[in-house]
């Protein structure tokens, strides 16, 4: 499965967001059930921003989720969070 997150954030606050997220994903990444992970930011809204991971299965995503490593490191960043669903079924690939 992929979980999606997107975030708005201000200018301002742009720099010590992909510090911070950075430290997250790399907190995920040692999460069992971690596939991989990134970090992006739209070209045409610099202000939106995304953390896109791939899981072995839900269950691992969200066990990782509640880590205490984790939630003391994305707690901060959360406030940025966009309020829509996140967690997706891969469907198809190639």
């Amino acid at each position: 499965m992929i979980a999606i997150t997107r975030y708005r954030v201000p200018d301002e606050e742009s720099g010590g967001f992909a510090e911070g997220m950075t430290a997250v994903l790399a907190a995920l990444a040692a999460s069992t059930g971690f596939r991989s992970g990134r970090l992006a930011r739209t070209v045409d809204d610099p202000g939106l921003w995304a953390l896109v991971t791939e899981w072995d299965g839900a269950g691992h995503y969200r066990r990782a989720l509640g880590a205490y490593d984790v939630r003391l490191r994305f707690m901060p960043l959360a406030a940025f969070a966009v309020d829509e669903p996140g967690a997706y079924e891969v469907v198809s690939s190639a």
